[in-house]
């Protein structure tokens, strides 16, 4: 009969751990803007929205109107 072989016992990592050095290993690869590069992307970011808030705000007074004069129109008030 033969006899069986001891498998290396190979002690197991610590998954929180591997995790940790593996996300700081990944973060180094980046390449992080510079202070006046994140301004001006933050200022795009911000005038984008605000654009957009505009547009929202307009469609919805032009929406809200026009079901205002349907209600109307339907009700003869």
């Amino acid at each position: 009969m033969a006899k069986k072989e001891e498998a290396a016992v190979v002690p197991q990592e610590n998954p929180i751990g591997r995790y940790l050095r593996e996300t700081r290993g990944e973060l180094r690869k980046v390449t992080w803007p510079t202070r006046d590069e994140a301004w001006r992307l933050t200022a795009v970011v911000l005038g984008v929205t605000a654009a957009f808030a505009v547009f929202l705000w307009g469609m919805d007074a032009l929406f809200s109107n026009a079901i205002q004069l349907i209600i109307q129109q339907i009700l003869g008030i």
